[in-house]
């Protein structure tokens, strides 16, 4: 089951999963257990986006398990900010 919202989508599992779009950034959320999402790097400059970063700084420092970016929250929380970035 995944969510399908304008400029954001979940990675599809297999070989396809390591392919990142020119343009996006993987990144992994939730608590318990990860899910992949890929964003547009255009959310790295919101302040909202930021804020779910600097928690992944302070969590994680530079040091992601994942092997990738890690925002420590959850899915339901990271969802909420991207949707409203899709608004904007």
């Amino acid at each position: 089951m995944g969510f399908r919202l304008p400029g954001m989508f979940t990675a599809k599992q297999g070989a396809e999963a390591k392919n990142v779009p020119k343009g996006y950034l993987a990144v992994y959320v939730g608590e318990a257990q990860k899910k992949r999402f890929v964003v547009p790097i255009s959310y790295l400059k919101n302040p909202s986006f930021q804020h779910l970063l600097s928690q992944a700084e302070e969590m994680f420092g530079f040091d992601h398990p994942m092997g990738g970016l890690t925002i420590p929250c959850t899915e339901e929380a990271f969802i909420d900010v991207t949707s409203s970035l899709n608004r904007s």
